[in-house]
């Protein structure tokens, strides 16, 4: 009876080995949350598209619309992309109105699913993306400059 025990010891340390290297967590890629949202937007009287960088909670105007990202996420490079943020668009009517024509989901991968289509104005997301990294205050001017003669070897 031991030996029978000893097996089925086996087979379920086995099966929970298996268990927790499929672990429900690992199936849920990570998301990055991005600070900007990058969209392009379309005046079809012009035929102009435009692009437009616009910051998380801020309020970015195209034309007769109004742009507000809430959310705007990526995925780490090792996963495969998906793009997304949560956008809400406004028109400004004649009067001065705001009226809510678009509040959804947003795919850069997808930009025909979700996106605002208008009379005038079509927006659908392209990116997101980080803050641009600041520039560098260090002295420069006591730093060789690339190719000098005194870093080459002879």
């Amino acid at each position: 009876m031991t030996g029978l025990s000893a097996a089925m010891r086996r087979v379920l340390l086995f099966s929970f080995a298996v268990a927790s290297l499929v672990s429900p967590r690992q199936a849920l890629a990570q998301k990055v949350e991005n600070p900007i949202a990058v969209f392009a937007a379309l005046d079809k009287v012009t035929a102009r598209i435009s692009p437009l960088e616009v910051r998380i909670g801020e309020t970015m105007q195209f034309g007769a619309l109004t742009v507000t990202p809430r959310v705007c996420y990526t995925r780490p490079p090792t996963e495969p992309p998906l793009t997304s943020a949560f956008v809400e668009v406004d028109e400004i009517k004649l009067s001065g109105e705001h009226q809510r024509i678009f509040a959804g989901w947003m795919f850069a991968q997808s930009p025909g699913l979700h996106a605002v289509e208008h009379p005038v104005f079509d927006v659908w997301l392209t990116n997101c993306k980080m803050e641009a990294p600041e520039k560098s205050s260090g002295n420069l001017e006591n730093s060789p400059p690339p190719g000098n003669a005194s870093s080459r070897r002879r």
